[in-house]
């Protein structure tokens, strides 16, 4: 301010000083010195309009080089400007970082305003309510969600408790259920949290079909051992018909104890890690190993036996855990002795494919399975044909323990069957896991 004073009393001075000069009147000296005074209101206004023009322009950079006092508002001013920008700039990254947050989600999150338009969504809701993330901002949410429970639970107003609204995907046209609520914040507006519990209703189902199937299982036996018991104890019994009982008795707990140990090994198979790539075996061996095994089970439950060959193939080993190998390769050899009619043909083998990985394959001369069955076959204890697999004493836990071996060691279970023609079932591991000998 006294820099810019300073400055008006010198051009007043110098436009009086310059007409005395040339030896003006006093009115016209007083007249020489207002024109110094209105030159200092010109210089003035023009850097005032400077200065006016770089603030409406709302950035730091480009600040006009201006004399005296004005240095010191502009550097002021620019100062401030700093600050703010780098407020901004904090408040653009935190901004960032909650937006990516929101889509990292993996619960649906829409943001709506007072009118119930969409203001923010991320992709876990579009997907779950059949939107677009992107388009659809600023949409009715009414007009993109028409399930008539949703619009009455958004129209009542009444969000103390989440709804579920059943939807048909768009792509798949599959129906899956959303459970979603609403809450109030602000001035009218409204946050909506989504999520999909198709996959955990499906769990509990599973869950209660895994411990009615177990007890069905289990009851089985046990009534049969107990009406044994019961009448040994209460009836003389000749020697014959004792032992007689007996032998069913110790068929029955066989089977229990079958169906426990299978449930036992499902339960280390999910909840360990898989085996690593240390432990070395030659495939052939293994193959021995379940083909003899396969072998004494033909012996025992056909009279006239099986056509059993082992294909072993070119020599390698495999890398992995061996309990879970033979137990995978014999369930499959097993199965198919079990479900073929008496001298019927099953072949068993390794072979080598294009890439390093190999395949162990069992293929038999059974009834086959129909096409609707197959992608069901690994689920625990769903049978084709329940009857058949009582009678073969089957678990029905066979295939998901053959899965989950399967995965553990990186490789996948392929099934082929032609109904009324026979089966094939193939273990494909991958290049990692084999080494040649």
């Amino acid at each position: 301010m006294i820099r810019r004073l300073i400055e008006l009393l010198a051009l007043t001075a110098a436009g009086g000083s310059a007409a005395l000069a040339l030896g003006a009147a006093p009115f016209q000296i007083v007249g020489g010195a207002g024109a110094g005074a209105m030159l200092w209101m010109l210089l003035d206004q023009r850097r005032q309009a400077r200065l006016i023009g770089w603030l409406g322009e709302g950035r730091s950079a480009d600040a006009p080089d201006l004399p005296g006092d004005w240095t010191e508002v502009v550097e002021r001013i620019q100062k401030g400007y700093k600050l703010l920008e780098r407020e901004v700039r904090m408040s653009d990254q935190r901004l960032e970082q909650l937006m990516a947050a929101i889509q990292a989600s993996p619960g649906g999150v829409v943001v709506l305003d007072s009118s119930e338009q969409i203001e923010v969504a991320n992709e876990a809701a579009a997907e779950q309510l059949g939107f677009d993330a992107r388009r659809d901002i600023g949409q009715y949410v009414r007009n993109l969600v028409r399930d008539p429970s949703f619009i009455a639970y958004l129209a009542a107003g009444h969000y103390g408790h989440p709804i579920e609204i059943v939807l048909r995907a768009p792509v798949t046209g599959q129906f899956k259920r959303i459970s979603l609520q609403v809450y109030p914040y602000g001035l009218g507006k409204r946050l909506m949290l989504t999520r999909d519990i198709s996959g955990v209703e499906l769990a509990e189902a599973m869950r209660r079909d895994f411990v009615a199937n177990v007890s069905h299982e289990i009851r089985t036996p046990l009534t049969v051992l107990s009406g044994f018991v019961e009448t040994m104890l209460s009836l003389e019994l000749s020697p014959e018909e004792r032992e007689r009982y007996l032998t069913l008795m110790n068929q029955q707990a066989r089977r229990m104890m079958t169906l426990v140990n299978d449930l036992l090994l499902l339960s280390r198979l999910e909840g360990t890690p898989g085996p690593g790539n240390g432990d070395w075996m030659p495939a052939r061996e293994l193959l021995e190993q379940v083909v003899e095994e396969a072998g004494a089970l033909s012996d025992f439950i056909a009279d006239g036996g099986h056509d059993i060959e082992a294909e072993p193939g070119p020599a390698f080993e495999v890398a992995g855990s061996r309990a879970e190998l033979v137990s995978a390769m014999s369930n499959l050899l097993s199965n198919a002795v079990r479900y073929t009619p008496e001298g019927g043909r099953i072949r068993a083998g390794w072979s080598l494919l294009e890439g390093g990985g190999v395949e162990y394959h069992v293929s038999d001369t059974g009834p086959g399975i129909a096409p609707e069955h197959i992608p069901r076959l690994t689920e625990r204890f769903y049978r084709v044909d329940r009857s058949r697999s009582r009678e073969t004493g089957g678990t029905g836990l066979g295939l998901a323990i053959v899965k989950h071996v399967v995965q553990r060691h990186g490789g996948q279970l392929r099934i082929d069957s032609v109904l009324g023609r026979g089966s094939t079932f193939r273990i494909v591991l991958p290049a990692s896991r084999v080494r040649a000998v």
